[in-house]
């Protein structure tokens, strides 16, 4: 009876019917597909070559998880830059051990080429983690036989100590093959030390400059001593490559019988002297122990094109000198000074750059852009990092840096303007930062080559090595006062503090 109804009601209405059945099938259809799914999320969910166990999974920008997943072409290559850095300066920092349990660093079936002694080649998938940590989020392997466990280089890597940290980030560099002229390689250590009463200062620089590949190379060491608004003081030392030691595995630098050397609690000792410039009869020799503060480090960056090198890092951006500054046999004692260690290398002639360094209350900041020789190149929007007592906090990509140029320093041509006053700003979603940095002293250098003028002083040129005809050639070294402002993680962003500028006019 059922049936018949069914039948009478299909023939009497056929076109509704059709589209009901068609409407049920539609219905049925969309269901099954979104099991399916449903099913194959929660499957993946729950495989651990996908996620590496744990709750969170980390990957490179831009990486498609399917590429994760099945392999291909846009996975052969991806990293995530400074790992290590963003580990233990940010996944397991202690800004976060109050949320963040534990995080595994993993590779998984990155391909890598293993070559015989016989010198047959093969292709290979590898894996690496750090089995203590890798344990700890559930995604440690079955082991069938032998030992899984952490070894000193994971060690080094989670949880190096601070000696084993700066020779990382800090070591010395040899010009890769895309440079050409590698007459015009520099690399040095760079330090400063601030008074206490804010009012003197010095520059100090360990420069290996030249061919370290070849013959034609050799050391500078240059000291310059500042009273504000005052004198100017600088003191060099020109060393032969046999007197020069340096290394591409460690940060020691010798300089005949000056030094860099990290000790083994990783502060530095920094031992110099040199004779005072054109025909002074001055000395000065250093004696300091600079101790970096905790987690107040940039890990370092390096870029190139067509030839051009430019390598940066900051292994103490936030730290302080204890030790002696003796000029002209009279000696002065440093207790905790204000102090900033930086290391560069890279081809740097012609090349200029808008920096500086200062703290800002409990915050420290960094902030800097370099242009290449080649004038046609693209101006870099600035890179701004902030650091407080736990490290790393953000990071900021200003596109301007505002001069006023309201102060003027003498110079062999005359009066030059410089800055007097300097300010940026940034918003990164809802974090904002603003600097505003205030001037109170500068000093400019001329670093084209040497020019011989008629009554015999020179032009004013310093006959910097890597100096050039450049439409900007005084190299001006600011100190003054910064203050930031601005809002961070939903928290009023305010601090201010002494630093040092560079730029060139």
């Amino acid at each position: 009876m059922i049936g018949q109804l069914a039948f009478r009601n299909i023939t009497y209405r056929p076109w509704r019917s059709t589209l009901l059945f068609f409407g049920f099938g539609v219905g049925v259809a969309v269901m099954i597909v979104l099991l399916s799914i449903g099913d194959a999320m929660l499957s993946q969910a729950r495989n651990e070559k996908l996620v590496g166990g744990g709750s969170i999974t980390v990957l490179p920008e831009g990486l498609d998880i399917e590429v994760m997943k099945t392999g291909g072409i846009g996975g052969l290559f991806f990293s995530i830059d400074h790992a290590s850095f963003l580990y233990h300066q940010a996944l397991a920092s202690p800004r976060y051990r109050g949320e963040i349990a534990v995080v595994a660093p993993q590779i998984e079936g990155r391909l890598l080429y293993v070559r015989t002694a016989d010198g047959q080649e093969f292709a290979v998938h590898a894996s690496g983690d750090i089995p203590s940590a890798t344990e700890a989020v559930g995604a440690a392997p079955e082991i069938v036989e032998g030992k899984w466990e952490n070894d000193d280089g994971d060690r080094r890597w989670a949880a190096p100590a601070p000696f084993e940290l700066r020779n990382e980030i800090d070591h010395f560099h040899l010009p890769s093959d895309s440079v050409a002229n590698r007459d015009t390689w520099a690399e040095w250590h760079y330090f400063n030390v601030l008074s206490p009463d804010r009012k003197r200062w010095a520059f100090i620089s360990f420069i290996v400059g030249g061919d370290v590949t070849g013959t034609k190379w050799g050391g500078r060491l240059g000291i310059t001593l500042r009273e504000q608004n005052g004198t100017t003081r600088r003191f060099a030392t020109t060393l032969d490559r046999s007197r020069v030691r340096f290394s591409t595995t460690d940060a020691d630098l010798v300089f005949g019988d000056s030094h860099v050397v990290v000790l083994p609690d990783g502060d530095y000792e920094v031992r110099a002297a040199a004779r005072e410039e054109s025909g002074g009869r001055g000395s000065i020799s250093v004696a300091l122990r600079v101790h970096p503060a905790p987690y107040a480090y940039f890990p370092g960056v390096a870029m190139g094109s067509g030839g051009f090198v430019s390598g940066y890092t900051v292994p103490a951006l936030r730290a302080s000198a204890t030790g002696t500054l003796c000029v002209d046999n009279r000696c002065e004692q440093l207790n905790d000074a204000q102090s900033y260690h930086d290391h560069n290398w890279g081809v740097w002639r012609g090349v200029t750059w808008d920096w500086g360094a200062s703290r800002a209350g409990e915050y420290t900041f960094l902030y800097g852009r370099v242009y290449p020789g080649d004038t046609s190149a693209s101006i870099p929007p600035v890179l701004v990092y902030l650091v407080d007592s736990l490290g790393f906090r953000a990071v900021f990509r200003p596109k301007m840096i505002s001069y006023e140029d309201g102060r003027t320093v003498t110079t062999a041509a005359g009066l030059l303007r410089v800055p007097s006053r300097a300010s940026f700003e940034d918003s990164r979603g809802d974090d904002t930062l603003r600097v505003e940095m205030t001037v109170e002293d500068a000093i400019a250098t001329d670093t084209r080559p040497r020019r011989e003028t008629k009554d015999g002083k020179g032009d004013g040129g310093r006959g910097d090595p890597l100096g050039s005809e450049k439409s900007h050639p005084y190299f001006i070294q600011m100190k003054g006062t910064a203050r930031i402002s601005g809002r961070l993680d939903g928290h009023v962003l305010s601090g201010a503090g002494t630093g040092f500028f560079e730029t060139y006019r």
